[in-house]
């Protein structure tokens, strides 16, 4: 189970890398085009926000699965380690509960109904069902994190 991890979290890795260095370079043309050629782009600025929700939603899963995500864990370092070991259990069944129903298949409605109106984007004119197929890929993500964090608690 470890190393199917760590393959996850190495592809995960790697489209993080490109998704940030795309918006990089994508920012960059767009300063270079608006204050260098005076003649700004036209799509910089919608694909760098469509880049930034895709590294927002990618990133959450990664950082779920090295349990590095933003947590107030003054209660939890009060209880002893049985207690900590069932309420971290019990905040990633939550989690992954949360990640089931609202973006596996919340999103994937979504992805199928914008899919099936055909909506595009108004600059890059591409449909944003893709754009927003990001949800439920990083809901399976999360899901399969806050099942492996649950599988190592209960291991230890």
């Amino acid at each position: 189970m470890k190393s199917v991890k760590m393959k996850i979290d190495y592809v995960v890795e790697i489209a993080l890398a490109f998704l940030m260095s795309l918006m990089t370079l994508n920012v960059l043309w767009q300063v270079f085009s608006r204050f260098v050629l005076n003649n700004p782009s036209s799509f910089t600025e919608e694909l760098a926000r469509y880049l930034l929700i895709w590294l927002g939603l990618l990133g959450a899963a990664y950082v779920t699965g090295k349990k590095m995500h933003l947590a107030i864990d003054y209660f939890v370092n009060k209880l002893g380690n049985k207690g900590q070991k069932y309420l971290r259990t019990f905040i990633y069944t939550l989690v992954f509960l949360f990640a089931l129903f609202v973006m596996v298949i919340g999103g994937t409605n979504l992805v199928s109904i914008t899919l099936h109106l055909r909506q595009t984007t108004s600059a890059l004119g591409i449909q944003l069902g893709y754009v927003y197929l990001i949800v439920p890929v990083s809901g399976v993500l999360i899901m399969f994190y806050s099942f492996y964090n649950v599988y190592e608690f209960l291991k230890n």
